[in-house]
């Protein structure tokens, strides 16, 4: 892969088409255009051809917007709020995003942390999963591929965002709304975006059964007559990881609705193991899932 050089925020001189912003945000396109309508809530430019391309500004505006109308202000309000407080809400959480990439790349875990409680605090955690720790992750794994980081970078990195979302996702088993069962397929250790996707779906109002990484579906079948889960996720980044599994994870789809998720899973597989196949976006994949079951 070709390097180039990068800006010192991820997004600074970067412009989106809408579908991209959308994907970014986690708000349908739709959505964003009656937003740019009514409220002026994004300042586009464009192209030659007439075409609309958004900033990281734009980006910042929408994660505020969203996180105003999770504090329970109308639309109207929320637009408001956003396009009065727009620098001071949207500045932190790109310096929260720069500056957690360099304290994990330095070890240094006091700043890491820091720079979440910041944009903690800045946003919803809906809004910092897709804004601050995707992106992060997505990096870092591009980063590794290149040789650009070190195994210890690597390990400390995700040990640092482990023990933190595994920290905002306590008591996730609580309350009375539906049961989704979590897994890594046995040999997968990657288990970051799962327990995103874990959290991201809590806030759709289910309740988490988190078994991690490496689980033998021998135990997650085991999980689920106990359980009785509404929704079974088994995860898989590693290539080959699903390999010789079809049966067993046809076993498991007997039991209750089974989506398989990662790099390493496909649409041809979930449909020889009778599973749904969830792809992309993680905050959209937990809103696809908790949509299928309302």
């Amino acid at each position: 892969m070709r390097e180039r050089s990068r800006p010192e925020h991820p997004m600074a001189d970067e412009l989106l088409r809408i579908g991209e912003l959308s994907r970014r945000v986690g708000v349908p396109v739709e959505l964003l255009r009656a937003w740019e309508r009514r409220y002026g809530l994004l300042s586009p430019a464009r192209t030659a051809g007439g075409f609309r391309l958004y900033s990281a500004d734009d980006v910042g505006r929408v994660l505020t917007m969203r996180a105003n109308l999770d504090r329970g202000l109308s639309a109207a309000e929320a637009a408001r709020a956003t396009l009065a407080g727009a620098r001071e809400s949207t500045t932190p959480v790109l310096i929260d995003g720069h500056e957690l990439a360099r304290s994990l790349a330095s070890f240094d875990e006091v700043a890491a942390q820091a720079a979440l409680d910041r944009a903690l605090a800045s946003l919803s955690i809906d809004a910092v999963l897709q804004s601050v720790l995707i992106p992060y992750l997505h990096e870092l794994g591009e980063k590794w591929e290149r040789g650009e980081i070190s195994v210890g970078q690597e390990h400390f990195a995700s040990n640092v965002l482990r023990g933190r979302l595994l920290g905002l996702a306590r008591g996730w088993d609580r309350g009375v709304g539906p049961r989704a069962l979590l897994a890594c397929v046995q040999g997968e250790q990657h288990d970051l975006p799962l327990l995103i996707f874990g959290i991201a779906l809590r806030a759709h109002g289910w309740r988490i059964s988190f078994l991690g990484a490496n689980t033998p579906l021998g135990s997650l079948v085991h999980a689920i007559e106990l359980l009785a889960p509404s929704a079974v996720i088994v995860s898989g980044t590693v290539p080959g990881v699903f390999e010789g599994l079809t049966d067993g994870l046809r076993e498991v789809a007997e039991r209750a609705p089974l989506y398989l998720a990662g790099s390493a899973s496909s649409e041809e597989l979930a449909r020889s193991a009778d599973a749904a196949y969830l792809d992309g976006d993680l905050i959209v994949a937990a809103r696809t899932v908790a949509d299928r079951h309302a």
